[in-house]
């Protein structure tokens, strides 16, 4: 018998993910089965159970390779010491922005989760887990503001949590719409000049804007 090693793991479990962006994009993620990716991916399902409990667990990952590095960065926003706090915030909003706008990857991963996914019983913890991650934005979000506003010394005109559902609600809605139809808007720059008004009615022009 081969013997497997751990980068040969890896690259399996790569090209299952790959397959799954690729087919959920062309047919819809209830409409592929694993079957599907592991034909695909040129391996077995057996394959894809060594690596994934099942399809949710698959779809999370595939999610997981584009968004943590974004998750992280919003994150960290929270927990910013120097600085200002408005900048390191905007900053995370627009590197989403330009990461959806510029890279293939990102793109398609955005496409199948904004419009290629039903929230159906099998993938009830895909929902789960588009909640917690939503959650957890709003979260950094909330805290960000805090911050900004205890430096400042300024009152927002809304409660924070108000503020903080807003400009997250805001950005979701451009990517989603900007992925409806690509030639529609730039998304960068309308989304720069967006981000940069609504902060600017809070009372948070970001540093030098």
């Amino acid at each position: 018998m081969v013997r497997r090693t751990k980068s040969d793991a890896l690259a399996t479990r790569s090209s299952l993910l790959d397959a799954a962006e690729l087919l959920f994009q062309a047919h819809g993620v209830s409409r592929t089965s694993l079957n599907d990716i592991a034909v695909s991916a040129g391996t077995t399902r057996g394959a894809i159970y060594w690596h994934f409990k099942d399809k949710a667990d698959l779809f999370n990952a595939m999610m997981e390779r584009v968004t943590l590095p974004m998750e992280e960065a919003l994150h960290s926003v929270g927990s910013q010491v120097d600085g200002d706090p408005v900048a390191h915030l905007r900053a995370a909003m627009l590197h989403a922005l330009h990461k959806t706008a510029t890279d293939e990857q990102t793109r398609r991963v955005f496409e199948v989760a904004t419009h290629k996914v039903e929230y159906v019983p099998e993938l009830s913890a895909v929902q789960a887990r588009h909640l917690s991650v939503r959650n957890e934005c709003l979260a950094q979000t909330e805290q960000g503001l805090k911050q900004a506003v205890r430096r400042r010394g300024v009152a927002l005109p809304i409660p924070v949590p108000a503020a903080a559902l807003g400009l997250h609600v805001m950005v979701d809605g451009l990517i989603q719409n900007w992925l409806l139809d690509q030639q529609a808007f730039d998304l960068q720059r309308v989304g720069r000049q967006t981000i940069d008004t609504y902060l600017a009615g809070l009372g948070l022009a970001a540093s030098g804007q």
